[in-house]
């Protein structure tokens, strides 16, 4: 039985620093390695597959580690993040473990030290818990309680399907997802819905999250496929 190498993605923006952390993982540490120079490319790599460990730069061209990190978080991934930076003053490393991050390396990083960190996360494994609240356009979704508030603090009132739906969108964020994808992970694999209701259930979701062309999130529609939520950045 074959057994698959850990896979890491490494976001930075130098490429010269990018390619060699890419060959010191893959050759001495015989891990999966992809790379990512934006905090957008790395949103891409991530709704295509899971990570065991993120190598994080700060300074990003589009962004910053510290709020890639804490977004992670609250869409409830617990992917351990190592981040990697010049700023190591303490207000720095504070801010880095505040925004989720479970490890901080300063450049420039000794090969081996790195290693080391990275083989450690990876056999600590299972990652951190999954967030139990999920926030989105100022909203606040509470996996556990199943309430969802609005910005203003009042309770919003959905079925449990509703409820289920928009959780599923929010962890699924900016990610095409079939109708019938949402059917299965909505309503199960056993049961037989017509998948015309999934936009039934959308339009109603959206009346009761309020939605208006000026919101900070939208669930757009996917011609021929079916739908992907959208959120606004800082958001």
């Amino acid at each position: 039985m074959t057994i698959a190498a850990p896979t890491v993605l490494v976001v930075e923006d130098d490429p010269n620093l990018r390619l060699a952390l890419r060959d010191n993982l893959e050759h001495q540490g015989g891990y999966a390695v992809e790379e990512a120079a934006t905090v957008k490319e790395a949103r891409e790599h991530l709704s295509r597959r899971d990570f065991q460990l993120i190598l994080l730069d700060v300074m990003l061209p589009d962004g910053d580690g510290y709020s890639l990190c804490r977004a992670l978080r609250e869409e409830g991934l617990g992917v351990p993040v190592l981040m990697l930076t010049a700023r190591t003053l303490e207000e720095d490393v504070v801010r880095g473990f505040e925004s989720g991050a479970q490890d901080y390396l300063g450049k420039p990083y000794r090969l081996r030290e790195l290693l080391a960190r990275v083989g450690a996360h990876l056999k600590r494994g299972g990652g951190v818990a999954p967030a139990k609240v999920l926030r989105f356009a100022g909203y606040s979704v509470d996996l556990d309680r199943r309430r969802v508030d609005s910005p203003e603090g009042a309770e919003v009132e959905l079925t449990r399907k509703e409820f289920d739906l928009l959780a599923f969108f929010l962890k699924e964020r900016e990610r095409a997802l079939k109708r019938d994808e949402i059917l299965d992970a909505v309503w199960g694999t056993d049961v037989v819905v017509d998948p015309h209701t999934v936009d039934n259930f959308v339009s109603s979701l959206k009346r009761k999250l309020k939605w208006t062309s000026a919101s900070r999130f939208s669930i757009q529609t996917v011609r021929g496929v079916g739908y992907r939520m959208e959120i606004e950045r800082g958001s």
